[in-house]
């Protein structure tokens, strides 16, 4: 049994116990036995562990796992301390000193954006090692869109920061007009500079919250 260890426990109970997680918990022990699975089996929930679902100021939405060792740890876009910057990373700090003048940190770690309120989660949580999508369609979308859909239902005002088609895919899901939806091209080099690249999501995230009396993210 998941043991998140905030209220995420209880929004998703049913569907921890139910036939599809069951499935891919299957399927994961097999991959994790016979293969490098990322991230680390005591990752896969960062994203829940580190910003409660009362806590969402914005949800930043990803595809799956980096596939390269030592890199990811259970944020979308996020990697260890320690660990070079991937690419679009990179292209996301970019964005954020034209946006809003910040410069580019020292560490990838976006650890303090989730303590910040900002949940960073892939569609999908684990991946096979150098493999991207391995594990697209195994079962972990049943539950991604299941947060989605609860987020969508709060009360409280979400910003939904849908970079790239993976991510614009789950647009459907967003139906509460209370809520923003910011979307653009993936921050990826192949993508950055067809609409990502001058989209300036930090701001408007921030001119968002303030509007609707929440305390603006310290990105």
């Amino acid at each position: 049994m998941v043991n998140i260890g905030n209220s995420w426990d209880g929004l998703l109970k049913d569907d921890f116990c139910s036939q599809n997680y069951t499935k891919l918990r299957e399927f994961l022990t097999e991959e994790y036995s016979q293969y490098t699975v990322y991230p680390d089996m005591f990752d896969i929930f960062n994203a829940f562990k580190f910003t409660d679902y009362n806590d969402v100021k914005a949800l930043i939405l990803g595809q799956d796992p980096y596939i390269n060792e030592g890199q990811a740890h259970g944020l979308s876009f996020s990697v260890k301390q320690g660990v070079d910057m991937p690419p679009s990373l990179i292209n996301i700090f970019k964005e954020m000193k034209n946006d809003i003048g910040k410069e580019c940190p020292k560490s990838g770690c976006l650890e303090a954006w989730a303590d910040a309120g900002v949940m960073m989660l892939n569609a999908v949580l684990t991946v096979r090692k150098g493999l991207s999508n391995s594990h697209k369609g195994k079962g972990w979308e049943f539950l991604t869109d299941r947060v989605i859909s609860l987020l969508n239902e709060r009360e409280k005002p979400v910003v939904f920061i849908l970079w790239g088609r993976n991510a614009r895919d789950k647009k459907p899901l967003i139906t509460n007009s209370r809520h923003l939806i910011i979307e653009s091209a993936h921050p990826s080099p192949l993508s950055a500079n067809n609409g990502f690249f001058g989209s300036k999501p930090f701001s408007a995230a921030n001119v968002f919250l303030k509007k609707n009396g929440i305390e603006e993210i310290k990105w």
